[in-house]
């Protein structure tokens, strides 16, 4: 419609009918405007951008340039489709993720295959993965094992193994075998459907950034109009007349002051970063926490499941007698601990399946509580438990012990009915990112900390092996919350990062909570502010990247929207710049490069991606070299 309006005016020269079509063009264009702003006047109380843009185009025509009030209502309908769009697209990437869980399932009932829409599908439910099958709903494993692909939700290319007993989600793919899997949780309750859940909802949570800008609108607009008021006022107060190039410069710089690119870049940005997060398999809960981890000083970790693997294994064996080798220790401790549930009897355990020692079955046994147990295995009596247990045989074995507990490892000592034969040393081993990861931190200037339960011995030995700068040991859940209280109450902004368990008092008083492995636990979901959604600490560096650029682009915006709209204001007020290149450059122009700029978040990647995917895919400890060599390689 613009196009036959200047068509009519530069072609046929038809003047009535070409300020018809500007007519028709503005309030094609803009008839949503003006009611928007209408109600935020009325209802709202509110001078809004909006209102700038509908007094400019409406004063276009009064003083007959028609084509200029046109083009005023129409760029600025562009420039409010691309914060739109890009709002749009930011948000469609996170909607991706739910249309990669399919439609229907293949569930098997009665030894029959029958296939149903998920809606329908029960709890309890077994349904059928083929090879190449997306997987339909949550739930476990029963029968089958296969490499599944979770990168939709965790953002990790490197598939999963799975057999009978292991959790799966909507939306991951069935690489190469066979599973069935027993339905846990109802379409709307699954992972997938909770993060979209919680990103849609979080995404409205506003930044420091953004709350201000909303202020500052609301005082900014105003001004600007009185200030145009008096722009016409003050000349006609002194001439005694009014004239129109005094109200086309009054135009000119209402439109001009419009605050659009300056609105439409911060919530681009933070959307787009809350994006990116989401598909890379970080949950944040709203923009002013992806802020505040850019401006953090201190990280403060938990130790069990977070700086270390949460499970203790076996670093020592150590024969006491001799006739008695590693191997022989191993065995008898393994064949009295298939009947006991303890961490440890399963550390000791699996460690003789891994060395490929047959475990006999023990032909009598005994639970000793807060002690250890006992039994006989091949007619001769053994027991295995704490040093209270062993005591009173004479043990004399303190230096091996004490030097053993200064390592950080938890001592069991394994008997027969002459004394002591031998003594296992387990540990709950650091995780193979940690000490990169911590060197990182220290590179970019942030300082760590510890806060464990744990004894002085065994924290002290965790914090010298991964690098930890400050450690606390022997604290409850409430000393946790006091330690970071002493912090932020210092003015000291610090991140905790646990997994949303025992220290969950902590993430909620630290200026940033964040939780690992959220993707199995609905409880870590709403712990955090923020979650990583796979149990990979290495995330937290990605993180860190994505929070500190998507500071630095927004700052980018405000610099480069405040300049131009400066630049262009003061040649405006010299009548040096038309009402249509005001709003195509100061507006619709500066808009799409602000707009454009924020969209770079979608696909950032951070800068140590490649030092990431390397940890994706380590399930074991890094040796010292192997850690200097990646540490090398990142920096």
């Amino acid at each position: 419609m613009l196009g036959l309006a200047i068509i009519a005016q530069k072609v046929l020269l038809n003047t009535r009918l070409a300020y018809l079509l500007y007519a028709v063009a503005t309030i094609i264009s803009g008839y949503k405007l003006v009611l928007g702003a209408g109600k935020e006047l009325l209802y709202g109380r509110k001078f809004d951008v909006e209102l700038l843009v509908v007094i400019a185009g409406i004063g276009a025509f009064l003083i007959g340039e028609a084509e200029e009030g046109a083009a005023v209502v129409f760029l600025f309908y562009v420039a409010n489709f691309l914060e739109e769009y890009a709002t749009y697209r930011a948000r469609k990437s996170i909607r991706e993720l739910m249309e990669t869980s399919p439609e229907k399932a293949v569930v098997k009932k009665g030894g029959v295959e029958t296939i149903l829409p998920v809606e329908d599908v029960e709890l309890g439910d077994i349904v059928i993965c083929r090879p190449g099958d997306k997987i339909p709903l949550d739930g476990v494993v029963v029968e089958g094992m296969s490499s599944v692909n979770e990168a939709p939700l965790t953002g990790e290319s490197v598939p999963v193994e799975k057999k009978p007993g292991d959790m799966v989600y909507a939306g991951t793919l069935n690489i190469d075998g066979y599973l069935e899997i027993k339905v846990t949780k109802k379409k709307q309750d699954t992972v997938l459907a909770r993060v979209l859940e919680l990103v849609e909802q979080y995404s409205k949570s506003k930044s420091r950034y953004e709350r201000f800008t909303e202020k500052f609108s609301a005082y900014y607009t105003p001004t600007i109009l009185a200030l145009a008021m008096l722009s016409i006022a003050i000349p006609a107060l002194r001439f005694g007349t009014i004239q129109a190039r005094w109200i086309y410069r009054a135009l000119s710089f209402l439109v001009i002051s419009c605050p659009c690119a300056l609105a439409i870049s911060i919530p681009v940005s933070m959307v787009s970063a809350l994006t990116n997060a989401a598909k890379s398999g970080v949950l944040i809960k709203g923009s002013r926490y992806l802020e505040t981890v850019a401006s953090t000083e201190v990280f403060a970790f938990d130790k069990t499941g977070t700086l270390t693997k949460g499970e203790l294994e076996v670093t020592d064996l150590i024969p006491l007698r001799d006739g008695v080798s590693p191997k022989s220790i191993l065995m008898i401790a393994a064949s009295l601990e298939t009947r006991s549930e303890h961490p440890i009897a399963r550390a000791i355990v699996e460690k003789a399946k891994e060395e490929g020692i047959k475990i006999v079955e023990p032909d009598t046994f005994s639970a000793h509580i807060g002690m250890g147990i006992s039994g006989e295995i091949n007619r001769s009596w053994y027991a295995i438990g704490s040093q209270t247990m062993v005591k009173e045989s004479g043990f004399d074995y303190d230096e091996i012990v004490s030097k053993l507990r200064s390592e950080g490892k938890t001592c069991v000592f394994l008997m027969d009915r002459a004394g002591v034969i031998g003594i296992i040393a387990l540990r709950d081993a650091p995780r193979a990112e940690i000490t990169p990861l911590l060197h990182r931190l220290r590179k970019l200037g942030l300082k760590t900390l510890m806060l464990t339960g744990d004894d002085e011995n065994t924290a002290r030995a965790i914090a010298r092996e991964v690098g930890i700068e400050t450690f606390r040991a022997n604290l409850l859940p409430e000393d946790k919350v006091n330690v970071i209280e002493e912090l932020t109450k210092s003015g000291v902004v610090t991140t905790m990062v646990g997994d949303g368990i025992n220290d969950a008092p902590a993430l909620a008083r630290s200026s940033v909570g964040i939780v690992m492995g959220g993707i199995g636990s609905d409880a870590a979901i709403e712990a955090g502010d923020i979650v990583l959604l796979r149990d990979n600490i290495g995330r937290l560096s990605y993180l860190i990247d994505l929070s500190r650029k998507t500071i630095r682009v927004v700052k980018q915006n405000i610099v480069l929207a405040v300049s131009v709209k400066l630049a262009l204001a003061l040649l405006a007020a010299l009548g040096r710049v038309p009402l249509w290149a005001a709003v195509g450059v100061g507006d619709v122009g500066l808009s799409l490069v602000v707009t454009l700029n924020a969209m770079r978040l979608l696909v950032y990647k951070g800068e140590y991606a490649k030092y990431l995917e390397h940890y994706d895919v380590k399930e074991k400890t890094l040796e010292k070299d192997e850690v200097r060599e990646i540490l090398v390689e990142a920096e």
